[in-house]
This record gives C-alpha cells, sequence and structure tokens, in this order.
C-alpha cells in the first residue's frame, strides 16, 4: 500500500556483458530499427498527464446539468448566478472531503486549479507571512524541501519566489525523513512539497510512519508548512489493491501541530482541466487565515461550476463510480507500457521503471548519463517526451537517468508505436554510452 511500486527488475545484464565488437553489432542493429521509426514522420506525444479526449467525453454530462432555474439555487438559499460565498458552497465543500479527507468547514473552494490555490498560498506567505512571524519576502533567504523525483511544476513555483530548492530523495515509503529531520533544524527551512498519493512520476504512496514523521518533527522554523498536493487521492487504476495515504491533518492534530500542512486537491483529471474544481483545507485557524486574504481577492468563486460538479458527481459514491469509468480507459494503456517495456528491455539489464496501481505516470530510471539522449532521439523519431531531468529541481538531474512517461493522452494504437520507438532509443543511447566507455 506505500512506498514505489515495484519495478521491473532485469533478469540479466546483456548490455554490460557484451564485448565492444557485441556492443557495435548491437548499435548499427539499433540504429537502423530508428532510422525506419524517424522515416515514418509520425507525431506522438507522452510529455505530460492529460486526459484523453475519452476520458473528458465522460464528463460531458456534466455541461447540461443545471437545466433549470431551480437547480441553480444551493442547498443554503444561495443563488449560484450572483455574488457571494467566499468560502464556496456547502456541498461543492463536502463533495470535496472525498479528495481532501478533511471535515467541509474546514474546506475552502479556490476556482478550478490547485497549482493556482497553491501559488496563492506561496504568495500569502511570501507577503504576510503566517503563524505571527514575519513575511517570508522579508528574509535573507528561504530554502524549500523538493522530494525528488518530484513534480516539475511545484519546483518551478518555488523557484519564481526566489527560495532556495532543496533535493530530498525519496525512498519506497516516501521522502528519506532522516534526511528532512535534519533539514528542519534550519530556520530558514520553511517547508516541504508532498504528493502523498500515487506520487508523480514515481507512484510512490506514503507510508502512515512517513506521514507521523512529518506530523510530529521538530522544526527550528515555527511556520514551517507542509504543502500536501492530494492530485491523484482517487485516482486507482483498480487493477490490485487500491493505496491509501494516512491522513496527514488528523497526524498533524494529534502531535500538537495543527498549523503544519495545507492539503490541495481538484477535479482537474476526473472532469476537465482547466474548468475543474479545486479546493484546500487545513485547521480551522488556517482556513480562516486563508479567508481573510481571499476575501480583498475575490468575492467568491464560480459557483455555477460548484454546483455542475455536484450534479455531475453527487457524493463520494458517485466519484467513485465515475473514477472506474475513467480506470476502464486508462489502465490498458497502463498495461501497454509494462508489455512493450518489459518485451522491449526487461533482458537488458539497462533499465527499470515502475509498475504503479494508480496515479498518472510511469517512472523510468535508465542508465547513469543517458536520459537527455534518449529523450532527444525521442523527439528525432517524432515521440514527444517530458525534458529529461524534469524530475528534479532546476531541471537538473545529477544522475541524467530519470524519465517520466505520461501514457493517458494518447490513443493506445499511438501508446504502443510511442513505446516501441522509445525501447529502440533507450537501447540506441545506452548502447552509445557504453560504446564511450569501452
Amino acid at each position: 500500500q506505500g512506498g514505489i511500486c515495484k519495478g521491473k527488475e532485469a533478469t540479466m545484464t546483456a548490455y554490460r556483458g557484451m564485448s565492444r565488437d557485441e556492443l557495435q553489432v548491437e548499435y548499427l542493429a539499433r540504429k537502423r530499427d530508428f532510422d525506419t521509426w524517424k522515416a515514418k514522420g509520425l507525431k506522438l506525444n507522452m510529455a505530460r498527464g492529460k486526459p484523453s479526449p475519452e476520458q473528458l467525453a465522460l464528463s460531458l454530462p456534466m455541461l447540461d446539468a443545471l437545466g433549470s432555474d431551480a437547480d441553480l439555487i444551493a442547498e443554503d438559499g444561495t443563488d449560484a448566478r450572483n455574488y457571494g460565498c467566499l468560502q464556496g458552497l456547502p456541498e461543492a465543500r463536502r463533495l470535496m472531503t472525498a479528495l481532501l479527507d478533511s471535515p467541509a468547514e474546514n474546506i475552502v473552494i479556490t476556482g478550478e486549479s490547485s497549482l493556482n490555490a497553491e501559488y496563492d498560498t506561496l504568495a500569502r506567505y511570501m507577503l504576510f507571512g503566517t503563524d505571527g512571524c514575519e513575511p517570508w519576502s522579508s528574509l535573507s533567504q528561504v530554502k524549500w524541501l523538493c522530494p525528488v523525483p518530484g513534480y516539475d511544476r511545484h519546483f518551478a513555483m518555488a523557484a519564481a519566489f526566489g527560495m532556495k530548492l532543496i533535493p530530498v530523495e525519496m525512498t519506497p515509503e516516501g521522502p528519506d525523513m532522516d534526511r528532512v529531520e535534519k533539514l528542519v533544524a534550519d530556520p530558514a527551512v520553511k517547508g516541504i512539497w508532498c504528493v502523498p498519493q500515487y506520487a508523480n512520476p514515481d507512484g510512490c504512496t506514503y507510508s502512515a510512519e512517513v506521514v507521523r514523521r512529518l506530523a510530529t518533527m521538530t522544526c527550528a522554523a515555527p511556520d514551517f508548512r507542509i504543502l500536501w498536493d492530494n492530485a491523484y487521492a482517487v485516482h486507482h487504476l483498480y487493477t490490485a489493491p487500491a493505496a491509501h495515504v494516512a491522513d496527514i491533518g488528523a497526524a498533524c492534530e494529534a502531535a500538537g501541530n495543527p498549523r503544519r500542512y495545507v492539503k490541495f486537491a481538484s477535479t482537474s483529471k476526473i472532469t476537465f482541466p482547466g474548468a475543474g474544481l479545486a479546493a484546500l483545507s487545513g485547521s480551522a485557524e488556517t482556513a480562516a487565515e486563508i479567508l481573510g486574504h481571499m476575501k480583498y481577492q475575490t468575492i467568491g468563486h464560480d459557483k455555477l461550476n460548484q454546483l455542475r460538479h455536484v450534479a455531475f458527481l453527487k457524493d463520494a459514491e458517485g466519484l467513485t463510480a465515475h473514477m472506474h469509468r475513467l480506470a476502464g480507459l486508462i489502465a490498458p494503456k497502463f498495461a501497454c507500457v509494462q508489455e512493450v517495456l518489459e518485451a522491449g528491455l526487461g533482458d537488458t539489464g539497462i533499465a527499470t521503471w515502475t509498475d504503479p496501481v494508480g496515479g498518472y505516470f510511469v517512472f523510468f530510471r535508465s542508465e547513469p548519463g543517458c536520459a537527455k539522449r534518449i529523450v532527444e532521439l525521442a523527439g528525432e523519431a517524432g515521440v514527444t517526451l517530458t525534458p529529461a531531468g524534469s524530475t528534479w529541481p532546476h531541471g537538473i538531474d545529477p544522475h541524467d537517468a530519470d524519465i517520466r512517461i505520461a501514457p493517458t493522452y494518447p490513443s493506445l494504437e499511438e501508446l504502443r508505436d510511442a513505446l516501441e520507438i522509445f525501447v529502440v532509443c533507450v537501447k540506441l543511447a545506452t548502447c552509445e554510452k557504453l560504446l564511450q566507455l569501452r
């Protein structure tokens, strides 16, 4: 349930056991394969974790969910067409409890984007501070912990505020907590990014022990914050027992640190990216502090969209049913990744990858020094991948080995072609690297 999903282990060290002459023969064979694929002029994309058109089509009925004037009035009497309701409609906050694992009264609807809510949260800390502490912008330096491999947009966001990003290696249980606990002894360390369930990109679900240590650790900064992006809380593939992360809110409350965390979630990969429903939650005091700032920012977010989502998804049971339908479209693509990678690379000894039970990505690790070349070759052959290094702060992977595969957007046929090309590129780049070392 917790930890990085088991990668495919090589059954033999085929490439490393080759002589230089054998490597040269292998290189030339793979170069012929590469040239054949390149000549096809394909345009395939595995760069971002985007829902496919078929996934989006499942939510189209939501656009017709509000069919009468009566549908536009919320349960508390709010007319969703008009101003008001800063915190969000009660029924919308209740729906989001399934994603945030928080009581509805501590949830704030933040529009359609959890990334936007995360940015606003950091901006508030920079401008106004929190917990009575001085604004972070007035400090000589702010440091932020970044579990790696991790989410490139999180890293870029913190960097945009001028923070010093400190990589923390992931373990099968979550971030390396021995290192985290040492780093938070520095008062300049103000927080940590966390994608705690089916993490982007390695599919890890934090163990209960990691959650407990995050909640209980002694931090030199009294305003240290855990930004808990529960982006994949319900994104199970249903091909194996689903993972569930322990509640960071309950853990922080029990540890006497109720203000330490802020949770974020959205329906961006559930309904419509860019037109979903986003929310955050924290302690009652945290929610009040955020609303105290938000009242100067907006009179209220799109309440028609809130009602549409409630009318379409209804409740936790309805959300689960919808996620099963989405998994029916997504799971075959993840199975395709495993099939093609195992067939093409399983006995080469040159790569490992994850076999996740949820989330949106497969995490691939090549031989050191090969990832950039693999991505470059794939691009030449018509396959767009997320740039190598994106899973590390500032795009700098010191091992040049990590690649994120996003299989959801292409059709199954396109995905298979893209993966076949990817396998050829992995072999070709690895042969080049090994020949340089001989």
